[in-house]
């Protein structure tokens, strides 16, 4: 793997970040790497129905659960951008997504480790925002895989992780409680059960080629 001065973490919803690459975004910020989380949904789409939780009140959570984590790995707040796009609807706005894309890029120091979700993953979300990484000079867009929690990527690596940082990551999934129980008067609500938290924290964390 290259030794990138920075990394960019693309991320479809708040909390794919911390699933995706939770330790290698604490190893980057550790060695001192420049990091920026862009988070392309408004993530209002996990609980439409709940009376008590209203989209802004959800999207306002969502959001800080999210500044929450990366802050307790070494990633401020103005590292992190909330592009707001529609959840479930990310793939209507490629333009504007790469345009944000795009202009992070801009700020940050070469060689670049990009982040964004496997273009084979099953949510429609993860597809646009993989079909949005775009080949730049200085740039190496690397896929990790979120849905189905088993997925198999092309040419993946495999990024082991000690005891404590696997530990540290299924403790950081399990605080993004909007998403994993907390809202309860919503039927058809998102929550993530236990085998796929355990899923996501496995001894491993995947990096895998973008391939279409």
């Amino acid at each position: 793997m290259i030794r990138p001065k920075a990394l960019l973490m693309v991320a479809p919803h708040p909390d794919d970040e911390t699933i995706g690459a939770h330790a290698l975004i604490a190893r980057a910020r550790r060695r001192g790497v420049v990091v920026r989380v862009l988070i392309v949904s408004d993530g209002a789409g996990s609980h439409r129905a709940s009376p008590t939780w209203p989209r802004a009140r959800l999207v306002r959570e969502r959001r800080r659960e999210t500044r929450r984590e990366l802050h307790r790995i070494g990633v401020a707040a103005g590292d992190i951008d909330f592009l707001d796009l529609p959840d479930g609807n990310v793939a209507a706005h490629g333009g504007a997504l790469r345009r944000a894309i795009s202009r992070a890029l801009s700020t940050l120091p070469v060689p670049v480790l990009a982040l964004a979700p496997s273009p084979r993953d099953d949510h429609p979300d993860h597809r646009a925002v993989a079909a949005a990484a775009r080949p730049r000079g200085g740039v190496f867009w690397r896929a990790y895989p979120v849905w189905p929690t088993g997925q198999r990527l092309p040419a993946a690596r495999r990024v082991p992780l000690t005891a404590q940082e696997r530990l540290a990551k299924r403790h950081a999934i399990r605080r993004y409680r909007t998403q994993t129980g907390r809202i309860t008067d919503d039927p058809h609500g998102f929550a993530l059960t236990a085998g796929q938290i355990a899923a996501f924290s496995r001894p491993a964390e995947i990096l895998g080629a973008m391939r279409r």
